[in-house]
């Protein structure tokens, strides 16, 4: 896999959302584009916490013209219940089979608490509505990186 880079073509991919309908990314972007988030697993701490946090900022997200989806290896059914108890407001796709999180370079070995193994990098990607990769996060800290986002989006508005 090429490292993807800024200015750089984003993979594009079909993948179940959480009602169980196939879509593509470009069916997803918003009229100036898509940010686009990676997170490990529906229902846990860090991941409920960015997810709300992407909920309580969505009209705003929205305003500024971009969508919000987020992607995971988790089911279908996993993000339906996700999305019921914590009243998300935004898709989220299904990447049980890892193709997407490898194509993104968010597979990775991760060390937690002594172990090694692999899993998904927390990570977004701004992507324009012409596909292309506006701005990268890897390695996302939850605090504070919705509100870095649409910063961000200010800036490259002002461009």
């Amino acid at each position: 896999m090429n490292e993807l880079k800024v200015g750089g073509q984003a993979p594009s991919f079909t993948a179940l959302n959480e009602k169980g309908e196939k879509v593509k990314l470009t069916d997803l972007t918003g009229q100036k584009g898509t940010v686009l988030y990676f997170y490990p697993k529906d229902q846990t701490p860090g991941c409920t916490t960015e997810a709300c946090d992407f909920r309580d900022n969505f009209s705003k997200i929205k305003k500024t013209g971009f969508n919000v989806v987020g992607v995971s290896k988790d089911s279908v059914k996993s993000h339906q219940k996700f999305i019921e108890k914590q009243e998300l407001n935004f898709t989220l796709i299904s990447d049980e089979d890892g193709k997407i999180c490898e194509d993104y370079g968010v597979w990775q070995m991760k060390k937690f608490m002594g172990r090694e193994f692999m899993g998904i990098v927390r990570s977004t990607f701004l992507i324009g509505a012409d596909g292309k990769i506006l701005k990268i996060y890897p390695k996302v800290s939850v605090k504070g990186h919705v509100d870095e986002i649409l910063s961000d989006i200010k800036t490259l508005e002002k461009k």
